[in-house]
């Protein structure tokens, strides 16, 4: 029995590129894009930030400190590398108090900051998942490959998008997360706080094989009977449902996308031929130890996309064999799933591949 993450296959062809990237913070810049507006009163400090070298946590804690309250004042929407220039916003509780002297906030190091961008009050904690995306500016040195291959093969990547592998920190270092999910089933106690890690990388495992299969089979972005369709930027699912012109319609226009099972409690929502190859999918290796634990667990069945489309895709090209790509990404997708239908990108080995 293997617990390695599920393996990704890739949509669109053979690599047409070989390249380095985040050779600096500044190659990977990520800006989360707000969810909502701030109310402008309240008893919550709504701060936005700009960070180098730094991941959410850290800031997080820092702020706190700052504040001098407990962490779990803080809220925030999404999760940020520390390999990165990244930008969001942190929510501080001050109920009856006034605001901390701004002055003190920043971070100025060698290799790292935290700037103070703007702040405003609001009057709820941000809630995780609040948000609407994250844009990303990435740039890839070096790289290798015919360049009219690699931009038919962005064109590729914009007209159809790519599959929507959940990214290899789901599985933390060498797919560890996966097999301490297997330990966890097996009876092993784990703090409450890592419990909700390791579920939703053992969830990640199984939507990872079933994508997978189905890249391999050609129908990752096409229907099979008995399909379950999910709307585009929702967890709203709707079918199986006879294919027509209409939803043919509505999915050349990324309205709507095939789905795969995010696994727990209850029936599968598709049907047919959909459904006979999710489960011929999941039974091999780790799959049913993982479906069995997570029954256990309580969690219920769900649905994801199995189509990913970058929004606002550009790219230019300087000093010869530097690729700069920026494009927009809708909560819990992944920069990698785009990067990986290109090529492979190789980090600075302290991070690996």
């Amino acid at each position: 029995m293997t617990a390695a993450p599920a393996g990704r296959v890739p949509a669109h062809g053979t690599s047409v590129l070989r390249a380095r990237l985040r050779e600096t913070p500044e190659d990977f810049r990520v800006e989360e894009l707000d969810g909502f507006e701030a109310s402008g009163s309240g008893e919550h400090l709504l701060l936005s930030v700009e960070m180098r070298g730094m991941n959410t946590a850290f800031a997080a804690s820092h702020i706190a400190r700052w504040a001098g309250v407990g962490e779990v004042a803080v809220g925030y929407a999404g999760l940020k590398d520390r390999h990165a220039v990244t930008r969001q916003r942190f929510s501080v509780h001050l109920p009856g108090r006034p605001m901390p002297a701004l002055e003190g906030l920043g971070i100025e190091g060698e290799n790292e900051y935290l700037r103070l961008l703007d702040h405003t009050r609001h009057a709820r904690k941000i809630p995780r998942g609040a948000l609407a995306g994250n844009r990303f500016v990435l740039v890839l040195r070096g790289v290798e490959g015919d360049r009219p291959a690699i931009e038919e093969r962005l064109q590729t990547v914009l007209d159809r998008g790519v599959p929507n592998y959940f990214g290899a920190q789901r599985f933390g270092r060498g797919g560890g997360n996966v097999r301490e999910a297997l330990a966890m089933f097996s009876g092993r106690r784990v703090r409450r706080e890592q419990r909700s890690v390791l579920l939703s990388a053992a969830r990640s495992q199984l939507f990872n094989r079933v994508l997978a299969g189905r890249v391999e089979a050609g129908c990752w972005d096409r229907p099979l009977e008995g399909e379950a369709w999910i709307l585009d930027g929702s967890r709203s699912v709707f079918g199986p449902e006879p294919f027509d012109d209409t939803l043919a319609a509505r999915l050349a226009a990324f309205d709507i996308h095939p789905s795969a099972p995010l696994w727990g409690r209850g029936e599968l929502r598709s049907g047919g031929a959909a459904r006979d190859l999710e489960m011929s999918l999941l039974e091999g290796e780790e799959s049913p130890l993982l479906r069995d634990g997570l029954e256990r667990a309580g969690l219920k069945q769900e649905r994801r996309a199995l189509r990913l489309r970058p929004a606002d895709l550009e790219w230019s090209w300087s000093d010869g064999n530097v690729l700069e790509i920026r494009f927009a990404l809708p909560p819990g997708t992944y920069a990698t799933s785009v990067l990986a239908e290109l090529g492979e990108t190789v980090e600075p080995a302290a991070r690996g591949t």
